[in-house]
């Protein structure tokens, strides 16, 4: 087949290695192009994420090449690389692509966004001119398997992230959250992460605290354009917030038990959602013991996640006998191919002895030979030259009494399986 796949990821290479690999956007093209003269590879795509980069080709080519590039191109240290490094290739190579966009090979076990990256890497190379007529069937196979894991089965409906679990948390307690007015306590990826997805249900008012002010004001407009603000002014914007979630790296509570008294009485007791996904806490746990407040912690939060992954898990089952059944019928397809060349050679052959024997058939014709038996002859001419090759290849096959090979030759000339003893 001529395919393989090269890559290191979460599993295999530490983040400082997975960072110096790492390509951004708009040097692909360049990079894709860059390794296609020097390795002389014509078919290849890159992905490149925070947990992985992977190579993609058809073609000639050896893992030696591609650590060669890299080690000059990256000044990278050889045997780092190399105890890093997987390789895949033909079956195998189809089967670990199918398995990365349907999220199987994620860090988080069926996570969505890897099939959108993956798409990213075949329209970079779509512009940078390298994805031949090989690839691009491997990918349009590898798009449907996804798209097939993704309607048949669960592998993305239960939530197994913190972020999405608290937000699933406070949609099963408020009865619409577009009305609701959220406050999210920190701005690094897991506040950012809830942030997200609040704005995926439909909240409209999301504000940002965060110690350093800059950061808060980074998040709150990419959320919406909401409040920014520094810790300090926590009482106050406490007031106006419906949801709570908090996420920082305080060694000690910001929001004690007193503070959110206050904040009740000012709201007149309206009730309050408070999630602390911190660890240390970053709300005091007497709070717990307020009316009106409904607070949880990172550990409730893990609950949930635990029983989702289980469902995933189960889910994932299901989508590895989709990827392995994808991949056999694909390298059945690709593995018919190539037989193509040698049947158009066949038959160009025997076209070519057809001519021959029909310029023979017309001479004898004019020279007044009769009709039956220019007939006669032609045919016994071209059947003798058709089955020249074969009945050669027979009679060595016999000699040496190979009887696997006389076997496969009566199922190739459609004939009986043997012949009977008089």
């Amino acid at each position: 087949m001529g395919l393989w796949a090269w890559g290191i990821n979460h599993k295999t290479a530490s983040v400082g290695l997975r960072e110096r690999l790492a390509l951004p956007a708009e040097r692909r093209s360049e990079v894709l192009r860059s390794i296609q003269q020097r390795t002389g590879v014509s078919e290849l795509a890159i992905l490149s994420t925070c947990n992985r980069t992977e190579i993609y080709a058809h073609g000639p080519g050896s893992e030696h090449e591609w650590l060669r590039w890299l080690v000059e191109e990256r000044q990278l240290p050889l045997s780092e690389l190399t105890e890093a490094a997987y390789q895949w290739t033909d079956e195998a190579a189809v089967r670990h692509m199918m398995r990365v966009a349907a999220g199987l090979d994620s860090m988080v076990l069926g996570e969505p966004q890897i099939l959108g990256q993956m798409k990213s890497a075949y329209q970079d190379a779509q512009t940078a001119g390298t994805l031949g007529q090989s690839l691009n069937q491997v990918f349009q196979q590898v798009f449907a398997c996804a798209k097939q894991v993704r309607s048949e089965t669960a592998i993305g409906l239960n939530p197994v992230s913190v972020g999405y679990a608290a937000v699933v948390l406070a949609r099963q307690i408020f009865s619409s959250l577009e009305k609701s007015t959220a406050l999210l306590v920190g701005a690094g990826e897991t506040v950012e992460l809830v942030g997200k997805h609040l704005r995926e249900q439909g909240v409209r008012h999301i504000h940002v605290a965060n110690r350093t002010l800059a950061k808060a004001e980074v998040l709150a407009e990419a959320l919406g354009g909401g409040r920014a603000m520094p810790l300090s002014d926590l009482p106050s914007a406490l007031v106006d917030a419906d949801m709570v979630f908090c996420s920082t790296a305080s060694t000690l509570p910001l929001i004690g038990k007193g503070m959110v008294e206050r904040v009740l009485q000012a709201r007149r007791y309206r009730p309050m959602l408070m999630i602390d996904m911190a660890v240390p806490r970053d709300i005091e746990a007497e709070v717990a013991e307020l009316d009106n407040v409904y607070l949880y912690t990172v550990d409730d939060l893990e609950h949930v996640i635990a029983d989702n992954r289980k469902a995933r898990e189960d889910a994932a089952q299901a989508a590895e006998k989709i990827i392995a059944e994808r991949t056999e019928l694909f390298v059945q397809q690709r593995r018919s191919l190539d037989a193509v060349d040698t049947i158009r050679a066949l038959r160009s052959q025997v076209e070519e002895w057809r001519v021959q024997e029909l310029e023979r058939a017309s001479l004898l014709l004019g020279q007044g030979v009769a009709a039956q038996e220019v007939m006669d002859r032609m045919s016994r001419a071209l059947m003798n030259k058709v089955l020249h090759q074969p009945s050669v290849s027979l009679r060595s096959w016999a000699a040496a009494g190979d009887q696997a090979g006389l076997a496969y030759a009566q199922e190739l000339l459609g004939l009986s399986s043997a012949r009977e003893d008089a």
